[in-house]
């Protein structure tokens, strides 16, 4: 019987390994893969780039080099400990929303707003990004400035060149952070305007909204890992992150890492002082610096170290 457990956790983490190009909720979908190929294009011929275009974009290193074996490793490995461990924790988000919709409608009795189901969706969609992203921004805020988060998060920033595959490039620990963090902000908020809604959109029809999501990451959202230079206009990158904002913060610069950290907006960066916008930088090069990268040159140091790290302090 333990056997067979194994056997069908290890398939359904290859399932979902496979399911990262083949799921729309997924970053690296085929699709949106290809929408960000063709905004890549945009940046090729503006940037008067002389080498092929294939060249350009399918470079050796960025696809099969050291750094990027270690990004599909983390891919699969970290599908293992969402099917084993966070997977379960999910249908807390629904008893959340649930408990918090029971509660406030036995203390504050039946909303009464008179909104159209098509208002609240809307607002909700809005609200469940922003509040989203500003507690992203908050978590990763602290997984710089805080020195037992740091060493976790290093994993994401020792990436020697990054491709689309290096969102998933973080460690278990962190993994599991950012998922209680998800898990806790769409149950509130998924809750709050369940209760909104007075039974006129249900709890599924909530869940599945997000047309906010497709946008940002048909629009580019692959780019912020990969050596593609897409800025965005200067003042639009007061308001959101560009791909190349974000591949300044994977800068091996130490002044660069605690520099745009938000997800999607830049609000949050202008109001805390960490916003550098694209103009400011010239030239990157990714990675923590050469001697920090030799502790990160193989998926087993960058599972272990952070904790062989935090061990000596201790």
């Amino acid at each position: 019987m333990l056997i067979e457990n194994l056997l069908d956790i290890i398939y359904e983490s290859v399932k979902l390994s496979l399911s990262y190009v083949t799921s729309p909720g997924k970053r690296v979908y085929i699709l949106y893969l290809f929408s960000s190929l063709l905004l890549a294009y945009f940046v090729y011929k503006k940037s008067n780039i002389k080498i092929p275009f294939t060249s350009y974009i399918f470079k050796h290193k960025v696809w099969l080099g050291r750094s990027a074996i270690i990004d599909y490793a983390f891919v699969l490995f970290n599908s293992f400990i969402k099917v084993l461990l966070i997977a379960p924790l999910l249908v807390y988000s629904l008893d959340m929303a649930q408990h918090i919709n029971d509660y406030m409608v036995h203390n504050y009795g039946r909303a009464n707003l008179n909104w159209s189901p098509t208002s609240l969706t809307v607002l909700y969609t809005f609200t469940i990004v922003v509040v989203n992203d500003f507690a992203s921004f908050i978590t990763h805020y602290f997984m710089h400035r805080v020195p037992f988060l740091w060493e976790f998060h290093k994993v994401h920033h020792s990436a020697t060149v990054l491709n689309p595959f290096t969102q998933y490039r973080i460690h278990p620990l962190e993994l599991i952070i950012n998922n209680l963090r998800g898990i806790f902000i769409k149950g509130v908020a998924t809750g709050v305007f369940l209760y909104l809604a007075n039974e006129q959109i249900s709890l599924i029809t909530f869940l599945g909204i997000n047309i906010l999501n497709f946008i940002f990451l048909f629009f580019g959202a692959n780019l912020r890992h990969s050596h593609i230079k897409l800025k965005y206009f200067n003042f639009l990158e007061y308001i959101f992150i560009s791909p190349y904002q974000h591949q300044i913060h994977h800068s091996n610069d130490k002044e660069h890492h605690s520099t745009n950290m938000g997800s999607r907006l830049a609000i949050w960066d202008y109001l805390f002082g960490t916003l550098i916008r694209s103009k400011e930088v010239k030239k990157i090069t990714f990675g923590l610096g050469k001697q920090e990268d030799r502790s990160f040159t193989t998926f087993w140091k960058n599972l272990v170290n952070p904790f062989l790290r935090l061990a000596k302090v201790v």
